[in-house]
């Protein structure tokens, strides 16, 4: 029961739920890349990003400075779950689009200073 509560309320901030849905849509993100999208400062995407990996959404890669994440291979049966139903339903909100817009356009010009 612990569990699937740590689960659900992972995603019940809505920061995380749109990180979630920028990793699930893309693949594989840094912190930079997500700052651009969430207009946040780097301290406040990785809080969430840090309380994302606790839950086993996330999994991180380092390369250099740079921490880059994933939605984790290794979830659980009902994360899976949760983002079959996320990809069908919360993909398709006016937010969810406008964030993978603002990311697909940060990406074409992404400064080479950001891994």
């Amino acid at each position: 029961m612990k569990h699937l509560a740590q689960t659900l309320k992972a995603l019940s901030d809505p920061i995380r739920l749109r990180i979630v849905l920028l990793l699930q849509a893309k693949g594989e993100l840094c912190v930079c890349d997500l700052m651009a999208v969430l207009k946040l400062p780097q301290s406040t995407v990785s809080r969430h990003l840090a309380y994302l990996k606790r839950s086993c959404w996330v999994d991180t890669r380092r390369e250099g400075v740079w921490m880059h994440y994933t939605i984790s291979r290794e979830s659980c049966d009902i994360c899976k779950e949760l983002l079959q139903i996320l990809k069908q339903h919360a993909g398709k909100l006016p937010e969810a689009e406008s964030d993978r817009s603002t990311l697909a356009a940060f990406l074409k010009d992404k400064p080479e200073n950001c891994s």
